[in-house]
Parts: C-alpha cells; structure tokens; sequence
C-alpha cells in the first residue's frame, strides 16, 4: 500500500464505510472553498499562510499542510480551541470554525499529495549525528529515536505521529520550542515535553534541518545508487 493509498484509506475510516463516499468527496469540497476563500465567518483563507497547494512557507514558519492525516490535522485546530496549542495567529481561525469546517479542510488537506518517500532502511552513520539521532536516538541523555514514534525516514505513524521528512526546518523547531515552554501540551502522553526539554539547542538544529532536507537526500542517494549498478 503507497502513501497516496494510505491517506485515502484513514479518511474513509473517517467517514465510516465506502457508503459514505459522496459525503466525503463533499467534505474536500467544502474544505477547499474554505482553504482557498475562507468561511465567510471570520475564518480567513488558508492558503494566505500555507500557500496555494498547503506547501507551507518555510520563511514564515507556516507548516505544510498537503498530506498530512485527516485526524491529525482535526487534532491540532480543536487543541488550538481549547487552549491545549497556543498560537496568536491560528486560534482566532480555528475558534471561527465549525466542527464541519474543521473535518471538511483537514480531509482536504489530508487529500493533496505529500513528499513519497522511500521506507527501506538503512543504518545510520555514526559520523552524521543528526541521522543517528533520527535513527538510534540519543540514550545517554534519555532522547528515543525520532523515528520509533514517526516511522521510517519520519514519514509519519498515523494520526498521532506526524510526518516529519519534508517539513520546513522553522516550523519543527518552533514546535520543539513550544513543547519546552509549555504553549504547546497537545501529544499523547505528554511525551514530547521531555523529548524537548533533553535536546540541546545544537540537537535542535541539526535535527530539523535533517528532516527537512530528507526527502533530497533520499532521492539523491537512491539516484546515486542507480547509476553505481552496473
């Protein structure tokens, strides 16, 4: 099963059964009148800070949307509600949202292609200390691989887990930011505080610029080897 299949799979379970077919092809409907336009109700559109395809704005620190889970995408605007994700710009918008508007937009969202990516693995090398964190972790400081909870190459574990490979390096550290300073306590198990709180700034760093850039690098590599094969 390919990622594109994955993502149509999670949002009928959404939607309950394959009967429910038209209503969610209505719903991505719904939801991309509201990316493009706003609601009409105060929520503006989403596009204006997540660009025309939610590829996000890496200079703006405004995150890709395009691919990620339906659920995980209705998550984050209802904690934005509740005060669980504190943000200035996003309650606003996601407090002028219905229920409706919220399962509409995150099914849309969820519905556009992300980054493919390869899920072989390969060991991590030593010398690149940012794949070694993202692989094997950082034990002597508590800090489990990035991957264990995000799955191969941080391609993301459902609902829960995000996809972290390509996603804008400013984001993810002003996430890892937000979990240190308590604005952001929306995970499950509170796990991620801890992770945040036990990485260093240089850890910081390096891990979110890895993630990233991963999807180049996987290309590049796998290209690299194609040609190597005699």
């Amino acid at each position: 099963m390919n990622k594109r299949t994955r993502q149509l799979s999670s949002l009928l379970v959404i939607w309950g059964t394959c009967a429910s077919l038209p209503a969610w092809a209505d719903a991505i409907q719904r939801g991309q009148a509201i990316a493009q336009q706003g609601n009409g109700q105060g929520a503006i559109a989403c596009l204006s800070c997540h660009g025309p395809q939610g590829e996000g704005n890496a200079a703006g620190g405004f995150p890709r949307l395009a691919g990620l889970p339906a659920g995980y995408l209705s998550h984050q605007l209802r904690s934005y509600r509740d005060g669980t994700r504190q943000n200035p710009m996003m309650q606003p918008f996601a407090l002028a949202l219905t229920d409706e508007d919220i399962q509409a937009v995150s099914a849309y969202y969820a519905s556009l292609e992300g980054p493919n990516l390869p899920t072989a693995y390969q060991a991590a090398a030593p010398e690149n200390t940012a794949e070694w964190l993202a692989e094997r972790g950082d034990w002597e400081n508590t800090i489990p691989a990035c991957n264990q909870c995000h799955g191969p190459n941080g391609q993301g574990v459902g609902d829960s887990f995000p996809p972290l490979a390509g996603q804008h390096a400013s984001y993810l550290a002003a996430q890892l930011n937000a979990w240190r300073n308590g604005t952001r306590s929306n995970d499950p198990n509170g796990l991620m505080q801890g992770i945040a709180e036990r990485l260093s700034e240089e850890q910081i760093g390096l891990i979110t610029a890895y993630y990233a850039t991963l999807p180049e690098q996987l290309f590049a590599n796998a290209t690299a080897g194609q040609e190597e094969t005699p």
